[in-house]
């Protein structure tokens, strides 16, 4: 009986890692960071994503940015803004599909200085 109940807990764990979502592992400019300019957006995951969208909001709006990185799954993503970043807080947003399939979401902050 034991041993049976073990055998299914150990089944259902594995099972459940399989199904784990890919997560962002990295971004640059780091979140939270301080920068001076930005030339590249970066986002790094544990497994290929499919990013969907990408926005950069920033102090005026939202600002173009120009993907590095096509539709395809990858374990890294680029986009670079389109004109040089002026001072202040921005916010990127992005979505995806997860490599299961799941969408994911997520978003990181950064701030240009002089």
């Amino acid at each position: 009986m034991i041993r049976t109940l073990i055998a299914g807990l150990l089944i259902a764990a594995s099972a459940t890692q399989g199904l784990a979502h890919s997560k962002s592992e990295k971004t640059t400019p780091a979140n939270q960071a301080t920068v001076r300019t930005v030339e590249t957006i970066a986002l790094w995951f544990d497994d290929p994503m499919r990013i969907t969208a990408i926005t950069l909001t920033g102090p005026e709006g939202d600002v173009a940015v120009a993907r590095g990185t096509g539709m395809d799954p990858v374990t890294r993503f680029e986009a670079t803004p389109t004109d040089a970043l002026a001072t202040g807080a921005y916010t990127v947003e992005w979505r995806g599909l997860s490599a299961d399939g799941h969408p994911m979401q997520g978003s990181f902050g950064f701030a240009v200085a002089d």
